[in-house]
């Protein structure tokens, strides 16, 4: 590809992180879960969060709710990345927890492992302060009828 036209490639993948990170910060779930998200590449996503302990069950820990959330959201981020004319959907998530989260930041990293026409799987992993992982999943994310350009979150330049 001559070099102008990876310049346009290029900003017009910007804008559509941008519009991806634009579409995560306005829904609604995501006022119960504060977290923020940085499409870094095509087919990478990282979501920072920080565990409070109102997430925690009654031994302590964060909730596998939380572990769920972040590492699907991360997965399927990474995924919709290189999708952008349709919104995707999770059909399946496989979890592992690998041990607990306390309070403190998180890192949810997703990445994008095959499939690009009608499904796409990407996997993903939790990192605690420390460094240390305490997840890893794998997804399913198949694409819907909705185009992006319909969500109201969905702001391309944003």
């Amino acid at each position: 590809m001559p070099p102008k036209e990876t310049a346009v490639a290029s900003s017009g993948a910007a804008a559509h992180f941008r519009a991806l990170e634009s579409l995560y910060r306005s829904a609604p779930i995501n006022g119960f879960f504060r977290s923020e998200l940085d499409i870094v590449e095509s087919g990478f996503a990282r979501i920072r969060f920080e565990v409070e302990e109102g997430a925690f069950h009654a031994a302590g820990a964060a909730h596998g709710t939380l572990y769920f959330k972040m590492m699907d959201d991360a997965a399927f981020y990474a995924c919709n990345s290189l999708v952008t004319d349709r919104f995707l959907l999770t059909t399946a998530f496989n979890l592992l927890f690998t041990r607990p989260l306390k309070a403190g930041p998180v890192i949810a990293e997703g990445r994008w492992a095959s499939g690009r026409r009608r499904v796409l799987i990407g996997e993903a992993r939790l990192i605690d302060g420390e460094g240390e992982e305490a997840a890893r999943g794998t997804g399913t994310f198949m694409r819907s009828r909705i185009p992006l350009s319909s969500l109201h979150g969905y702001r391309p330049g944003a």
